[in-house]
């Protein structure tokens, strides 16, 4: 296992926290299998375009590099090529910054087609600009090479990489353009079918996958449906959808989506974009929180802050306060949250309301029906399809006060009073 150095800039105008935001870098490394013997900052007005931080503290790192007998050193940014290859000349030691501990762990986790191509994607882009730095051995006279052209002898190993990997990438953008179309197909058709579409996001490793398995588990879907739930960072990259009716009747599909950090590399964001914006299509959003984790409210505003990015900002939301069995006294300071707890069952049942509430809204119209005992292919639709309010037994009929859906409305149309 790898002996790893942390390394920050503390600038004036830092968005999150020094210590928090080293503490998530120690996770991201801790995920790739590196262990994080020690971790140190700079106060800076400005980063140093050569070095990334100043020059004394290059030394100091060295001195910690060899007493700590350190094999790899992190820094919690993305760092330009020119500042790598200047720290690696200066330490004579591996150095690889944030964004390039996230796409491993990313590489590390995806498991379909689409998170795989996307995650190549996410490299390559990342590579590119990175070439000098890179491949230096590889700045060398070559000809033709791979499936490409070259301009002739005289062109370097360098500009033939670069032209492979633009290339690569092309091949990519064309492979994700029809996943894309075919998901863009599906997507119109859950629109035809008017079912709600609720989206699980939150911070990474706050339970989303977990969540969806309890919701799952209580109204009873078979356990071949259940998703991949892990106590690690970015557990789950692709969106998982499942069809879901409440023991109320409600039906809505379910989608839980890619958890989010803070300082997602912006290759990340554009490579994952067209998963990320089936958050866009949603009705409702159920935004996981561990409450239990001290840095709780955070992690709140860091999956805001992207939901803005994504323009989702204004979907409704409802605050899941996840693992409240592990707070002593918890309580809700948010508008429009629930405590809840996946170990416990906790509010399950009050969470189902919320969700019921915030749909109904959205999606159904409270009628006044009216159904003869005659049809019985009427009252069974409306029992199993409808949220009733209430119903009252008449003479001939039964009368129900209901919530029913556009295609349940168009079915019982003869009885809507």
């Amino acid at each position: 296992m790898e002996k790893a150095l942390l390394v920050a800039a503390k600038l004036q105008n830092m968005e999150y926290d020094i210590d928090y935001s080293l503490e998530e870098l120690q996770n991201l490394a801790e995920a790739c299998d590196i262990e994080v013997i020690d971790k140190t900052y700079q106060n800076m007005e400005r980063i140093n375009t050569k070095f990334y931080i100043g020059s004394g503290k290059v030394e100091n790192i060295k001195e910690i590099i060899t007493e700590k007998e350190i094999d790899i050193v992190i820094f919690n940014d993305e760092l330009s090529p020119a500042q790598i290859a200047n720290l690696e000349d200066a330490l004579d030691i591996k150095v690889i910054d944030r964004t390039l501990l996230v796409l491993d762990i990313f590489r590390k986790r995806a498991s379909t087609q689409e998170a795989i191509l996307e995650v190549k994607l996410a490299q390559l882009r990342y590579m590119l600009p990175r070439l000098q730095g890179l491949h230096k051995s590889l700045s060398r006279q070559g000809g033709s090479s791979g499936g490409f052209s070259a301009k002739g002898p005289g062109e370097t190993q360098i500009e033939l990489d670069r032209r492979k990997i633009i290339t690569e990438i092309i091949g990519l953008e064309k492979k994700l353009e029809k996943i894309k179309n075919n998901r863009e197909i599906q997507r119109q058709k859950r629109q035809k079918s008017n079912i709600p579409v609720v989206s699980l996001v939150g911070y990474t490793n706050a339970g989303k996958s977990s969540t969806m398995n309890k919701i799952l588990e209580y109204c009873k879907i078979k356990d071949n449906k259940q998703v991949l739930e892990k106590d690690m960072l970015f557990a789950t990259l692709d969106t998982s959808a499942r069809q879901i009716k409440l023991p109320n009747n409600l039906e809505f599909l379910l989608l839980d989506t890619i958890g989010f950090v803070s300082n997602l590399p912006h290759h990340l964001i554009n490579s994952f974009r067209s998963t990320l914006e089936e958050i866009k299509q949603t009705d409702l959003i159920l935004h996981v929180v561990d409450i239990s984790d001290p840095n709780w409210k955070t992690e709140i505003e860091i999956t805001n802050n992207m939901l803005k990015d994504l323009e989702c900002d204004s979907i409704p939301k409802i605050y899941i306060l996840n693992k409240c069995d592990k707070v002593e006294e918890p309580r809700i300071y948010l508008k429009d949250s629930i405590l809840y707890s996946n170990k416990t069952n906790f509010n399950i049942d009050v969470l189902f309301d919320n969700i019921t509430n915030k749909l109904l809204d959205k999606n159904y119209d409270l009628c006044d029906v009216k159904i003869p005992f005659t049809d019985g292919q009427s009252l069974a639709l409306i029992d199993s399809t409808g949220i009733i309010k209430s119903k009252i037994q008449l003479q001939d009929c039964m009368y129900y006060k209901v919530y029913l859906s556009k295609m349940c409305q168009i079915k019982l149309n003869k009885y809507i009073i």
